[in-house]
């Protein structure tokens, strides 16, 4: 997305020249402004729940183990009563909604975002979900659905589905590649996928043809065309529009038919690291734990929610992170607005949308901070009032004050809140580590606090996440409530606990069921205590926080979260005959 990111960067830096004129004589207005407002300024409310001073406890439960200072007892399951399942939690967000707004999309780049209700939804789920039925499918944890789509409404709609029918879903993405996604449709037995588009309809269809794999029914959410029609035909495969599976199933309601806690909600699948990639069986529970567990690190502060909260969905569905925020979002009866579907937009989407809330990749963060870096480096006065801006506001982050009410606000900063809707109060990153100066700027620029969460899809996604307040360490912050954390020995590279450092291993609730059909790997994961192992090196600091230092095996993620293996590539250009050595890195 760096077009767009450099034309709004670009318009941003030459409105700057509308106060560059003044020079270096406004500084010392500035200055007088700030010192005047000063005595009004605070911290914005962003308090929190646990002290940043001691982030993590010993648990009571065994030695060497450590755990969030809010845990009583056993690992945290639901912090609302009778809300065990993903069924439980979208009806609880239907209540408290009050008929407000749950989804929306963007018809095209010069309109506003168009709405449907908790109502409207529940009905399309329902209606789909008899539709499903009526096609063949079983109101059962056996019944696996796939959805090979882009975040949209009807993602979410296919997905509630199943879950208010105990029905599992298997997500595919196109980064997987052929090969990975020919292994899942086999490995899962997917008889029934919902694609977005004919390209995806006859991608799979053409796999069907070439005797690939098998699949009945595809169900479309755009208009089918001729060509799907014909290729249908010739394959056996049932083509059918999505509209249509919900008029069928609108004429004949089933009762929905709820799962429970322990039901398999869904297969995700992870990046291969040196081969196919692995479906990991996360349960109901599992997604409910963790997503209460993360947020209630900060529930009545800093991650505090409600229904008139907006989320901006990008990241993919096909990936835990933006399910167990969405997840959330439902839970407080707050509301969802799709992307067009093209990077490239984002911003303007963003702006249309203006969320409270914006998940953010570290990518899109290293190239947001390099660009409005090196767009200020092309004027003095540009750089040296960025720069002043910058460390004045680091200066009260050092105090534990997160703040958009400063004149360097008023000066240099209100143009980047606008230009990102001007209402972000919660952004939270992950998937790949940001540097401590990156993170610091998001922090002054956007003028909130800015969590940075450690997980992994074994753990359904949150592991830890960082605290307002601790501005000052690359940790990875205090342990969310639904899992608790040990180190382990890993001698082969020097690490002992004894020095206070090891591999991560979590336990919790969030601790998923294992990798489907595929009970080696399963075993690899585990310890024979049944601890997950992750696969990271971290150490415990001083406050209590978690932070990650190495990896135990010789892999790295890319800024988007992938993980390669460099192994597997050195293996590969080694039998090269012009080749004498090679060295692989990552640059994204």
């Amino acid at each position: 997305m760096s077009d767009i990111m450099e034309k709004y960067v670009t318009n941003y830096l030459r409105e700057l020249d509308v106060i560059s004129w003044i020079g270096l004589s406004s500084i010392a207005f500035a200055t007088f402004l700030w010192w005047l407002k000063k005595s009004k300024e605070g911290n914005d409310g962003f308090k929190c729940d646990v002290d940043p001073k001691k982030q993590s406890v010993h648990w009571e439960k065994e030695d060497g183990v450590r755990a969030s200072p809010l845990m009583t007892g056993e690992p945290l399951k639901s912090l609302v009563s009778g809300v065990e399942t993903l069924h439980d939690n979208f009806l609880h967000g239907f209540k408290l909604s009050e008929g407000g707004p749950c989804v929306g999309w963007r018809p095209g780049p010069d309109q506003g975002f168009k709405w449907i209700t908790y109502q409207q939804v529940l009905d399309r789920v329902q209606h789909f979900g008899s539709g499903l039925l009526l096609e063949g499918a079983t109101s059962d944890p056996s019944q696996f659905i796939g959805i090979f789509s882009q975040n949209r409404v009807e993602w979410k709609v296919v997905e509630q589905a199943c879950n208010s029918y105990s029905m599992v879903i298997v997500p595919l993405y196109d980064t997987l590649g052929p090969e990975s996604v020919q292994h899942i449709i086999n490995q899962c037995q997917l008889n029934i996928v919902v694609v977005d588009n004919c390209t995806k309809a006859t991608t799979l269809l053409t796999g069907v043809k070439e005797d690939k794999y098998k699949v009945k029914l595809i169900v479309v959410i755009d208009d089918v065309t001729d060509d799907v029609k014909q290729l249908s035909e010739e394959t056996g495969v049932k083509v059918v529009k999505m509209a249509e599976v919900e008029e069928r199933g609108k004429n004949d309601l089933k009762d929905f038919v709820p799962p429970k806690a322990t039901d398999l909600h869904t297969v995700c699948y992870t990046s291969g690291t040196t081969g196919l990639p692995k479906g990991a069986m996360l349960s109901h529970r599992n997604v409910i734990a963790n997503f209460n567990g993360a947020f209630a690190i900060g529930r009545t502060s800093f991650l505090k929610m409600g229904k008139d909260d907006v989320h901006i969905s990008y990241l993919p569905l096909a990936h835990m992170m933006e399910r167990v925020v969405a997840a959330q979002v439902y839970s407080v009866g707050a509301s969802i607005g799709f992307f067009q579907g093209d990077v490239k937009l984002l911003l303007g989407d963003v702006a249309t949308l203006r969320p409270t809330i914006f998940p953010m990749v570290p990518r899109l963060i290293n190239k947001f901070y390099d660009k409005i870096w090196a767009g200020a480096s092309q004027s003095f006065i540009k750089k040296f009032l960025l720069e002043k801006a910058v460390n004045a506001k680091l200066a009260k982050l050092k105090q534990g004050i997160v703040t958009r009410n400063t004149i360097w606000d008023k000066l240099v900063f209100g143009k980047i809140q606008n230009m990102m809707g001007g209402r972000i109060r919660l952004c939270i990153t992950g998937a790949a580590p940001v540097s401590i100066d990156v993170i610091n700027f998001m922090r002054v620029a956007l003028g909130i606090p800015f969590s940075e969460g450690y997980g992994q899809t074994e753990a359904t996604a949150a592991i830890s996440i960082t605290l307002p307040g601790d501005y000052h360490s690359s940790s990875v912050g205090t342990p969310v409530l639904c899992n608790v954390i040990k180190l382990v020995d890993v001698p082969e590279k020097n690490y002992f606990v004894k020095d206070n450092k090891g591999e991560v291993c979590v336990k919790g609730t969030n601790v998923f069921q294992g990798y489907y059909r595929d009970e080696e790997k399963t075993k690899q994961a585990f310890d024979e205590d049944g601890w997950l192992h992750t696969g990271d090196v971290g150490m415990w600091l001083p406050s209590g926080a978690l932070k990650i230092i190495d990896r135990k095996k010789h892999i790295f993620k890319l800024a988007q979260g992938e993980y390669i293996a460099p192994e597997k590539m050195n293996k590969s250009l080694s039998n090269r005959q012009l080749l004498h050595r090679c060295s692989c890195t990552g640059i994204a």
